[in-house]
Parts: structure tokens; sequence; C-alpha cells
């Protein structure tokens, strides 16, 4: 039987990017994510649900999300499920999580408005990182365009 692990989350970080290093130099950060929901219960009221999801990045991406995102900064993230088991005080604990393998800063860059454009730009600028965050602001062609139109109603 094949096998997929895929998860794609949009939320909002809970806090600030935590990066720490491996004993080899390599960045990791964990990021806390609040993905909402928002439904009618059964009774017809609107009813929000957030759901917390704990994402771990690695190398590059890890620095990049320390430096760029601040908590409250708006993420789309893809990547894999995994599973941790370990005893603590002769208890068992478990926990899933995300390891991200693909994140996409879906905000302003820090210290940028909206008239100006200005602010700082992750390095780099043909990283993932950086095509994410211009993916994400771009709808898809399907939606840019509009109606559909009859091509005989082109003027050209």
């Amino acid at each position: 039987m094949a096998d997929f692990n895929k998860v794609m989350l949009m939320g909002n970080l809970t806090r600030d990017p935590e990066v720490r290093y491996t004993p080899s130099g390599t960045a990791v950060a964990d990021l806390g994510l609040a993905v909402n929901r928002s439904f009618k219960g059964t009774d017809g009221q609107l009813k929000d649900e957030t759901c917390f999801v704990r994402v771990t990045v690695w190398s590059r991406q890890a620095e990049n999300c320390a430096q760029y995102l601040r908590k409250g900064s708006p993420v789309f993230v893809e990547g894999r499920l995994k599973y941790d088991e370990w005893e603590k005080d002769g208890q068992k604990q478990s926990r899933l999580s995300v390891v991200g393998e693909r994140v996409q800063f879906l905000g302003s860059p820090r210290g940028a408005s909206f008239q100006d454009g200005g602010g700082e730009a992750p390095a780099g600028g043909g990283s993932a990182l950086q095509q994410g965050r211009d993916e994400a602001v771009a709808p898809p062609p399907e939606m840019a365009s509009g109606p559909e139109e009859d091509e005989d109603d082109l003027p050209f």
C-alpha cells in the first residue's frame, strides 16, 4: 500500500519563532501556529474553533522564519506530520506535530506599509520563501482574469 503524508495549514504565529542550532550547526526553528475555523453550530449560531499546531522548520528556512516572522505573522505551511513519543517522570508522553518543508510568508515584510512597499526582503531573492510569498499574494490565474470572455469580443 502506498503512503502519503502531506499537511497544508494557513494561520498566524502564536509566538515569535524560537531558533536553536544542532551540534553540527543546522538551524532548527519552532513555530506555534493557530489555525482558525468558523462554522455554524447545530443551534444555528456562528462558532469559532482554533487549532494550535507546533511546526518545526529546518536549515535556511528556520533562519528566515526567525529573522522575518513575529508573533501574529500570517503564514502558509506545507509539510508532513510527525509523531514523537518519550518518557518523562515515568509517564509516557506523545505529541503529533508538523515538520514544515515550505513556509510562505503571507503578510507584508516587517516594517513595510501597504503604501510605500518598503521594508526588508528575505535574503537570496530566488529563495523558495520569497517565491512562495509572491505566489501567495497574487491570485491564481483563473481567479485573476474575472469572468470568462468570448474570444470574438476581444479588441485585438
